[in-house]
């Protein structure tokens, strides 16, 4: 039997003897399926392709990224916090080969894994078993794990304290237990939030925005992006990094403020006429 892969999200099914017939996932207005249809793949098929690699690469003093090259899927990037001899993954990607094993046990292994939302779970029970980890999720995101695991941890309430100065924040907007991870030791002290897309770099690094869903384009009500802004503002965090690799590399604590007060003037009709 097979553990089918989503080619358009990522996420990894539980062993089977044929194609699964949609993706939950993908079938949600938060995703999509693509014009030519549901597709389908294996770790297998990925390796033995020899077209993918990941890479590794340290973006500060004890944190790398981890990205699939060339992208696949939602092309996401996944995190490595080396915190008090904690290594905390936050994030997951599909791809995982024996390179990117040894290279991760290089670099002290993985203690933990912890995902942001659903669009990330990918392949998350291959890299907890390879690992020998748990995984920690909320529990309002339950309906949307795929394949099940006795890895996974799934955590409830709006915090979650993995060690001093390592804490999840569960934030939802995006999904109802989209979370950010705060840490605290990251950025020489000054404090860094790793926000998925709960909380989105744009374009203009100064800002952020929020949304329901990226690929269609559905906004958040306001209200909901007011009470996600009113959650994060008393926790002191100088950087953000998304899961696309774009950083707020400075005063991303006020850019989370104001960009939260640009976007409910935006909803509320009180920014532009057009």
């Amino acid at each position: 039997m097979e553990k089918y892969i989503c080619k358009t999200c990522g996420t990894q099914f539980p062993p089977c003897d044929h194609q699964p017939e949609s993706c939950p996932i993908c079938m949600e207005e938060r995703q999509y399926v693509g014009p030519g249809g549901q597709e389908w793949t294996t770790l297998h098929e990925m390796t033995v392709s020899q077209n993918y690699t990941n890479e590794i690469k340290r973006e500060e003093s004890n944190l790398y990224s981890l990205k699939t090259a060339p992208e696949f899927a939602i092309g996401q990037t996944a995190y490595l916090i080396q915190h008090n001899g904690f290594n905390l993954m936050w994030d997951c990607i599909t791809y995982l080969d024996e390179y990117t094993i040894e290279t991760i046990k290089e670099l002290g292994g993985i203690s933990a894994i912890a995902l942001s939302h659903p669009h990330y779970y990918s392949a998350q029970v291959e890299w907890a078993e390879a690992f020998n980890v748990p995984i920690y999720i909320h529990e309002d995101d339950r309906e949307w794990v795929i394949r099940e695991s006795d890895h996974i941890i799934f955590w409830s309430g709006e915090s979650l304290k993995l060690l001093d100065g390592l804490v999840i924040h569960r934030l939802g907007g995006h999904f109802k237990g989209g979370a950010v991870l705060h840490w605290e030791n990251g950025n020489e002290g000054k404090g860094v939030m790793f926000t998925g897309d709960i909380i989105q770099v744009v374009a203009d690094r100064g800002w952020v925005s929020f949304m329901y869903s990226y690929p269609n384009l559905i906004p958040l009500p306001a209200e909901t992006v007011e009470r996600m802004a009113g959650k994060i503002k008393p926790l002191s965090f100088d950087r953000i990094y998304n899961a696309f690799h774009r950083v707020v590399e400075k005063e991303a604590d006020l850019a989370v403020q104001r960009s939260a007060e640009r976007y409910v003037k935006a909803i509320r009709g009180e920014l532009f006429r057009t």
